[in-house]
């Protein structure tokens, strides 16, 4: 059955009990719902980003308090690496703040990294912006298995939010990554001043990318003094579960990782997130520039729920 816009309106709109119960059915089938994957992000260009994503403390065109950072070495990146490890993350994101990640000296310290990362144990993720084939081709070749790179929200409302960088361009480097044989970890935000409607729009079209993305990020909004959504009131908690179910339920072989803005979740809101199909986090106490929750709380809470 082709997905339209209507069928997901269908699930999102479900009773509550009968979304959830939908999205459980669906898990199980899957995956083992019992298991949280961890996964660690690191910063490795922070700051200076020349695009005007309204969420970002990292752009250079808002004043926040992000100080810029050179790019790290190949050494600091295998550092950041073993920490994460001895965490328990299973899955090492390398990210950078560049609109187009550069060739040269910098790329090749992250190319020598990822064996190191590799032979730790780690998957590796990276997140460097938008990169041409031969850069694709040159990260699986030396380890890296998936490609970060998110649409953010709806095309429609994409340009209240992004005017730096079009929504089919997005669009297109998602299908040239996959052409080089990465998974993709793509998903958005919520909470921007979006529609329910922008958000299943969104679902829509990662649900017809193929093969659809291996991992679905799903952020609440960090709202940042400096940066145009500053005030945006925090996503409405059943709201972002109910977005989860749907996603659970649209994309059954997913993994979702609960992203950006847990700091400000509570652990029942955390909790129900997970009931809904959400099977990873991201652990560590920033998420790029922003904070996250101490892993120590982390760690009693899937304890808690049994899927530490």
């Amino acid at each position: 059955m082709s997905l339209t816009l209507e069928y997901l309106r269908s699930i999102y709109h479900l009773p509550f009990n009968e979304l959830i119960t939908r999205a459980q059915e669906v898990h199980r089938k899957h995956a083992y719902a019992g298991k949280m994957h961890l996964c660690s992000a690191k910063s490795i260009k922070t700051g200076r980003c020349p695009e005007d994503c309204a969420y970002c403390p990292q752009s250079v065109h808002y004043k926040t308090f992000v100080e810029p950072q050179a790019p790290l070495t190949e050494e600091e990146i295998v550092t950041a690496a073993r920490r994460a490890k001895a965490l328990g993350a299973e899955r090492f994101n390398i990210a950078a703040a560049w609109k187009r990640a550069p060739k040269g000296a910098q790329f090749n310290a992250i190319l020598a990294s990822i064996p190191q990362v590799r032979e730790m144990g780690l998957e590796v993720c990276c997140g460097l912006g938008s990169i041409d084939d031969e850069q694709s081709t040159a990260l699986k070749n030396v380890g890296c298995s998936r490609y970060s790179y998110n649409l953010d929200t709806s095309k429609e409302f994409y340009s209240k939010i992004i005017t730096t960088r079009s929504y089919e361009e997005r669009f297109n480097t998602l299908k040239s990554i996959q052409k080089s044989g990465l998974e993709i970890c793509c998903g958005g935000i919520l909470g921007m001043g979006e529609s329910v409607d922008d958000r299943l729009k969104l679902l829509l079209e990662l649900s017809q990318l193929d093969p659809v993305p291996e991992a679905v990020p799903i952020n609440a909004l960090v709202r940042v003094k400096g940066t145009p959504l500053e005030n945006r009131e925090f996503v409405d908690p059943i709201e972002f579960v109910r977005f989860v179910a749907s996603t659970r339920i649209t994309i059954p072989t997913t993994m979702i990782v609960l992203a950006a803005g847990r700091s400000e979740m509570s652990k029942e809101m955390q909790a129900l997130c997970f009931l809904a199909g959400a099977n990873s986090i991201l652990i560590d106490e920033k998420i790029l520039t922003t904070d996250n929750p101490p892993f120590d709380e982390d760690l009693k809470l899937l304890q808690q729920l049994g899927t530490a």
